[in-house]
């Protein structure tokens, strides 16, 4: 588990840690790539499969080490984040939002998880996070002995946009350009997570602009508005999204890109944190990008769906059976069209059946 690997692996190692309720996952495959493209060889350990690699952990070549640093506790006898093991010298926080309710009673407990985790990284290492984070500046105020730099609008690296929907930017640190980024990711949250990716790279040695080359070809991460199929002129994501901020950023990010072209959103709320209801009164807001959205009502969830997503401005409806979530899906699925599924889990095999279901129905006779 994390404590193995903290005492017995990373310790030899120059650790750099990504951690925050979102973004961890990409932001950490976007390090991993910049090393890489640097001639690095790092070794990471992700809790997804960045595209660039096809794996999710290696041990690399080099002293340097990328990992995916969670907040959820170490076990069930051991009660601290799992990131309090990785003693980090180069951190990265994203954000910090009341998560995982089943093991933290609020956000202050989590705040207190990241503060212990600020504490681990020495006074010559670095700690990155966006200016405008007032969760996170929280945490820093309760003492930090380690330098930091600041990410986002009014800090150290900031973004000039070149494209409304995020395929294109300037990177500037302390207001000078540093390089340009195309790429084929959307949204300002990727924007973010690339800023802190670069910020740390520069902390091992990567100049600003080769990182900015390197996510030029960054190939994005499994089930982060991941493309599984083009039919016919209908268009299906799969993302991971699973929490109200992510759904809504997810669906902004597509919003920009496709223009007023028609947005299916289907969601499972399927975490721990969702199925407690602790979200539910921002989850009707969080689609409102979306022209239609089904709610699939899981088995176990102890509060109404119908009743919450109620309030939304997007057209939404709440369907318990997957058959019948199939069958809707595909009745409104017409070109062009941008059906969005967002769940942490199989989803029961919605995917699967829904593309395959609109192969059958799209192929020429």
């Amino acid at each position: 588990g994390p404590q193995w690997l903290g005492e017995h692996f990373l310790q030899d190692h120059w650790v750099l840690a990504v951690s925050g309720t979102h973004g961890k996952t990409t932001t950490a495959s976007m390090l991993a790539w910049i090393l890489e493209a640097a001639g690095m060889s790092p070794g990471f350990l992700i809790g997804g499969v960045p595209g660039n690699f096809a794996v999710s952990a290696r041990v690399g070549e080099s002293v340097f080490f990328v990992v995916e640093a969670d907040e959820y506790d170490t076990a069930f006898f051991d009660k601290r984040s799992k990131f309090v093991h990785y003693r980090p010298r180069t951190l990265v926080m994203n954000n910090l939002e009341f998560d995982h309710a089943d093991i933290f009673p609020d956000l202050a407990a989590i705040q207190t998880q990241f503060h212990h985790l600020v504490r681990t990284v020495p006074a010559e290492g670095l700690i990155i996070y966006p200016e405008a984070e007032r969760n996170l500046a929280g945490v820093l105020e309760r003492g930090c002995w380690t330098p930091c730099e600041t990410t986002g609008e009014g800090g150290l690296w900031s973004v000039r946009m070149v494209s409304g929907d995020g395929s294109a930017f300037h990177v500037l640190h302390d207001d000078e350009l540093q390089g340009r980024v195309q790429w084929s990711q959307v949204g300002q949250h990727n924007i973010a997570n690339a800023l802190a990716a670069i910020a740390a790279a520069r902390h091992v040695g990567v100049r600003p602009e080769q990182a900015c080359e390197a996510l030029c070809e960054f190939a994005g991460v499994a089930r982060r508005m991941e493309l599984l199929a083009d039919i016919a002129g209908v268009r299906v994501y799969d993302d991971f999204a699973h929490h109200p901020t992510a759904i809504a950023t997810t669906l902004a990010g597509l919003r920009k890109k496709v223009g007023d072209e028609k947005i299916l959103a289907v969601i499972e709320p399927r975490s721990n944190t969702m199925k407690l209801g602790v979200h539910r009164e921002s989850l009707a807001a969080a689609t409102d990008e979306a022209d239609q959205v089904f709610w699939y009502q899981p088995e176990g969830l102890d509060w109404s769906l119908t009743e919450v997503v109620a309030s939304g401005s997007a057209a939404a409806r709440v369907i318990a059976s997957l058959d019948e979530l199939v069958a809707k899906t595909l009745a409104e699925a017409r070109s062009p069209c941008h059906i969005l599924i967002m769940s942490n889990g199989g989803f029961g095999g919605f995917h699967r059946r829904l593309v395959t279901e609109l192969n059958a129905v799209c192929e020429p006779n």
